[in-house]
């Protein structure tokens, strides 16, 4: 009879595995706020081209293509870009937009703009800061693009400078 009147503990292990768990959530909770407090970026604005880029005129496009020597097809876009400003640029990254048959983006690239130095023996493509453009001046550019997207519509990408290094 000493069996039937003996309280059993199932009653406290269920007591002890609640509280468990209730500990085990709320911990969880906390690591997650926490988490997402150390890892949320600074919202980025989008504030548009830097205000010297006003100053810059691209101008006098023309695209091409050649095979490298592993026979990818390299494709160019060259041009001219004006200095109508009162600084020297040294450094310049264009957004080159490439569209689709139905005008809707087909491939975005984020590429520094080079400056083709003609004094050898051949065009070769330099960053601004060997060759900058000062006020005033023009000069041949050319940006490099190892693939493109095969959706691309094959007509003139928008050109946008994004970023301007000046001095």
């Amino acid at each position: 009879m000493g069996g039937l009147i003996q309280p059993t503990p199932v009653a406290e292990e269920h007591n002890s595995s609640r509280r468990t768990i209730a500990v085990a959530v709320a911990v969880v909770i906390v690591v997650a706020i926490i988490a997402a407090f150390l890892l949320r970026s600074q919202p980025k604005s989008a504030s548009g081209p830097p205000p010297y880029a006003a100053n810059l005129k691209l101008s006098d496009f023309k695209m091409s293509a050649a095979e490298n020597f592993v026979g990818a097809t390299v494709s160019y876009v060259d041009g001219t870009v004006t200095n109508t400003g009162g600084k020297t640029v040294t450094h310049l990254i264009v957004e080159v937009n490439f569209k689709d048959d139905l005008g809707q983006l087909a491939q975005r690239d984020n590429i520094p703009m080079q400056v083709l130095k003609t004094d050898g023996p051949y065009p070769e493509a330099v960053d601004f800061s060997v060759s900058p453009l000062l006020p005033g001046q023009s000069k041949a550019f050319r940006l490099t693009f190892e693939g493109i997207s095969a959706q691309w519509n094959h007509q003139y990408p928008e050109i946008q400078v994004t970023d301007v290094a000046v001095k």
